[in-house]
């Protein structure tokens, strides 16, 4: 892993099985400049391949969560073909790890970082986060993967009012539309994101990641294909040591067992 650094732009950190990644230009609201695309492709890359990690948490420093991307910064510095093919790398690869990903929102998430928050499995937002899809106030359509998040969201009609008129919400609409899981106060909100964290850790990583899977796959196919798949990854849970485990500990009325995972094929 990455060692913390504070004077980086994007800090990673691990311990007890959580990675949490730190958005580090409070200056800036922490909107991501090309540099810091490279880096998160990077640091995705390597999180996912990670056997250490059971959760990840992604985070904003100072008084902000993400405002997007770095448009200012980045004008002119290549062409919007690369630049939008590696912005559409990270989101993927975002979506896409296999272990759980919260967001952790305090203050304003627009464009790109309201998209980078729906794109994580679960959001944890302070009573003061703002959310925007800012776009089209920029002279610009949806990117960072929002064309296809918003209406899986909120529904075809709440994502086009949301994207046409880019009005900037407060939590307790974006919680009312779906977007938000939770809502706690600013104090509150750090310890709130460690428990949940530490209880996503804790569960067995295989099962997680196939019920992480089966999820993001069925909200785009039939019931017969859903069934299908949850039989297959029923069969991949079943050749881990943590199903048996599991079911001793239940059979057996003792503490939950420490899932590791292993693959152990009977």
């Amino acid at each position: 892993m990455i060692p913390m650094n504070t004077t980086e732009p994007v800090i990673l950190d691990a311990s007890d099985g959580v990675t949490t990644i730190t958005l580090n230009r409070p200056e800036r609201k922490n909107a991501i400049d090309t540099e810091m695309w490279h880096t998160l492709s990077e640091m995705l890359r390597e999180i996912r391949n990670d056997p250490d990690t059971r959760v990840v948490v992604l985070q904003g420093s100072g008084d902000a969560f993400c405002a997007g991307a770095d448009v200012a910064k980045s004008k002119h510095q290549e062409h919007p073909i690369p630049r939008l093919r590696r912005i559409g790398d990270v989101a993927s690869s975002l979506f896409e790890l296999p272990m759980p990903v919260i967001a952790k929102v305090d203050g304003v998430a627009a464009g790109a970082g309201a998209n980078m928050a729906l794109a994580c499995d679960l959001v944890v937002a302070s009573s003061r986060a703002r959310f925007s899809q800012i776009f089209v106030k920029r002279g610009l359509s949806l990117d960072f993967g929002g064309s296809w998040l918003l209406p899986r969201i909120v529904g075809l009609q709440q994502a086009k009012r949301l994207a046409m008129l880019a009005e900037v919400i407060d939590v307790d609409e974006a919680y009312r539309l779906g977007m938000v899981t939770w809502v706690r106060p600013p104090e509150e909100l750090d310890g709130f994101v460690a428990d949940l964290a530490g209880q996503l850790a804790a569960l067995p990583p295989i099962a997680m990641a196939q019920t992480k899977s089966l999820l993001n796959e069925g909200v785009g196919i039939d019931l017969p294909a859903a069934i299908r798949n949850e039989a297959a990854a029923q069969a991949v849970n079943f050749a881990t040591d943590d199903a048996p485990a599991a079911f001793r500990s239940f059979l057996d009325r003792s503490d939950p067992p420490s899932y590791t995972g292993r693959w152990s094929v009977r």
